[in-house]
């Protein structure tokens, strides 16, 4: 599971030196829906971070091979943060690492830009600011939380923090990736008319999994996350989101979970499943044509 990170300021390294910013990724969300019921709804997240991440690492003084690897949003993201300071990029060269698919509900573009910025706070000596990232990527796309170390609610498109939820939830997961990718700029207007529609039974599951953080209590979030999932079940369909809520209880998994604009669908489980659990999983979720992967997620 994640461990919060530190991101002190740190003096700038010698030239050749490489300097790492690093993200968290997420596997989809424990919550999307309205904040509250009403008929002008704003999409609110609870992400569920993981321990996946991307590694953005500037090397000052090293030749660049060729044109960088830094993707359109993250090299707007660099450009905005040396405007904001002042500052100019000295002679060097870019890399990237990630262990995020791209286009699936892992938040990896988001993680992209944030261990972009990260790298150039290290570079420049700078301390860490979240307001500062806040404000870059406001002016790029809607975001996920990954750039707190803890549990948000979230406004993806205002880009604010309604409540910080903590770093004492903690799960296990057992997950699989449809084919296919969402355009969440394209559901955008789908998704608000099916908020709108069932405004009070997302208002309850919110609730319910606000109550289960503040408690501690990782069997509720699951409970309220598979209600989640359910509500999205109704307007972007997972093919495997019915076999698995079926056999949830058979596999004694505390809930299901998706990437509710993406392409994950996976299993809660509070404790690590043993080796014959394991798998069993592996054997169900080939039964369904998909590789089942494993991964600890949270905090807790």
């Amino acid at each position: 599971m994640l461990t919060p990170a530190g991101h002190e300021a740190a003096p700038a390294p010698p030239p050749g030196t490489g300097v790492v910013g690093v993200c968290h990724g997420t596997l989809g969300e424990l919550y999307q829906g309205p904040l509250r019921a009403g008929p002008d709804p704003d999409i609110a997240l609870v992400s569920f971070p993981v321990g996946l991440r991307t590694w953005t690492t500037f090397t000052p003084g090293a030749v660049p091979p060729g044109p960088s690897p830094l993707g359109e949003r993250s090299a707007t993201a660099a450009r905005l943060f040396l405007e904001h300071y002042g500052r100019t990029l000295p002679p060097g060269r870019w890399s990237t690492r990630s262990e995020l698919r791209v286009g699936v509900g892992m938040a990896s573009s988001t993680a992209d830009i944030v261990a972009t910025l990260r790298c150039l706070f290290r570079l420049f000596g700078l301390p860490y600011d979240d307001d500062v990232v806040v404000r870059v990527l406001a002016r790029i796309e809607r975001s996920d939380s990954v750039f707190l170390d803890e549990f948000a609610l979230h406004l993806s498109g205002r880009h604010r923090v309604v409540r910080r939820l903590g770093t004492g939830i903690g799960f296990h997961t057992a997950y699989l990736t449809e084919p296919g990718t969402v355009d969440t700029a394209a559901v955008t207007g789908l998704l608000l008319a099916h908020y709108r529609r069932h405004g009070p039974e997302y208002e309850q599951c919110l609730a319910d999994l606000l109550k289960g953080f503040a408690s501690g209590d990782p069997a509720a979030v699951a409970r309220a996350a598979t209600t989640s999932a359910a509500l999205s079940q109704r307007v972007l369909p997972k093919a495997t989101f019915a076999p698995l809520l079926e056999r949830r209880e058979r596999f004694g998994a505390d809930g299901v979970f998706v990437a509710h604009t993406g392409s994950l669908v996976g299993y809660l489980f509070r404790r690590r499943p043993d080796a014959a659990l394991a798998r069993d999983l592996r054997a169900f979720f080939r039964s369904l044509g998909h590789q089942c992967s494993f991964v600890p997620g949270g905090y807790g």
